[in-house]
């Protein structure tokens, strides 16, 4: 029971491991070219729409892969994570499909949609108090409480490798167009993502670059690239960006994408609202502000990427409806992209 030990860091087999527990599983997630968008930054653009993935977003990859794992005779005291709405919902359609009860403790503050997704998938959610309250320990003393296994958000290597499985789709998807990626672009919170992806690709093209984009005011990986420690952030709330407001880099997660990425960006909430818009109106693709955040910053033009193969990770989707017609029509106060 508990958390897996974090030494452990995970390899390209490992990646390749979950691939197959994956297949047939979690959704192959389409590598969308749009042509609008390639002539606007005059460079080769690819999107990975996890927003179509099972539960809306790449979470359900990890989970699944970490949650199938569990010894079966250690399936019946169920399982606990925390998340503020997608890893709550990967975990709790990951459990489902293997028959095992999920506790999710999740910040009262989380959009509506996720938690009543959540919900419907037949998990128990126990909320809590971001601003004033640990996440971490409450589903500590839960895991203790019944003997459950916890699901960390990213850090575990089962997790990470599982989100890996996207880099090794990228590689092989563009290879198909006789093509490598020059550039990855990965919204940061805990480093799951970040961290797998780069793992998943640098495994097959060296030569790929990396940047990491955060939401201004939340830039503690970009910091820690900078310190080469991790550092924390001061608050935990404030953002359109809720899924990326994590305290820190993760102990597994940050030495490795110190080594693989090591350069972060950041994007404002304003930027974050255009490049949702952006995404509506010239892609048809609904996307949530933490999943567009590395869309928003080639946007912004926070990279020169004139000439290259550049991909970006849609990482989500799952955006109230309120908030996805406030951004859609006013791009949250922001002019219109040109």
């Amino acid at each position: 029971m508990g958390s897996v030990d974090t030494r452990a860091a995970p390899t390209a087999a490992d990646i390749d491991a979950a691939a197959a527990r994956l297949a047939g599983v979690a959704v192959r997630t389409p590598l969308i070219n749009a042509p609008v968008l390639d002539e606007r930054l005059s460079a080769r653009v690819f999107l990975k729409a996890e927003t179509l993935q099972r539960t809306g977003s790449f979470k359900f990859r990890g989970a699944y892969n970490k949650i199938s794992r569990i010894p079966p005779a250690q399936r019946a005291a169920g399982v606990v994570a925390y998340s503020s709405g997608n890893h709550a919902q990967g975990v709790a359609a990951a459990a489902r499909l293997l028959g095992i009860r999920a506790t999710i403790v999740m910040p009262a503050d989380a959009p509506r949609s996720k938690r009543a997704r959540t919900e419907a998938l037949g998990a128990e959610v126990v909320t809590y108090d971001r601003d004033r309250e640990d996440r971490a320990a409450i589903a500590e003393r839960i895991v203790r409480e019944r003997g459950a296994t916890l699901v960390p958000p990213y850090d575990d290597p089962l997790i990470i490798a599982g989100q890996g499985t996207i880099g090794r789709e990228i590689v092989e998807d563009l290879a198909q167009r006789g093509l490598a990626p020059d550039i990855v672009v990965i919204g940061a919170s805990g480093g799951g993502l970040a961290a797998g992806i780069s793992l998943g690709v640098k495994a097959r093209v060296p030569s790929a670059r990396f940047y990491t984009v955060e939401p201004e005011g939340f830039d503690d990986t970009a910091r820690s690239f900078r310190s080469g420690r991790r550092e924390h952030n001061d608050r935990l709330s404030g953002s359109i960006c809720d899924a990326l407001l994590s305290n820190s880099p993760g102990e597994l997660t940050f030495p490795i994408t110190r080594q693989l990425i090591g350069q972060g960006l950041v994007a404002s909430d304003a930027e974050v609202g255009r490049a949702v818009r952006y995404a509506f109106e010239e892609l048809k693709l609904v996307v949530e502000p933490g999943g567009a955040i590395g869309l928003a910053a080639l946007l912004a033009g926070r990279l020169d990427v004139s000439g290259k193969v550049v991909v970006g990770v849609l990482s989500g989707g799952n955006v109230d409806a309120d908030l996805f017609a406030r951004l859609v029509t006013s791009g949250d106060g922001a002019p219109r992209p040109a």
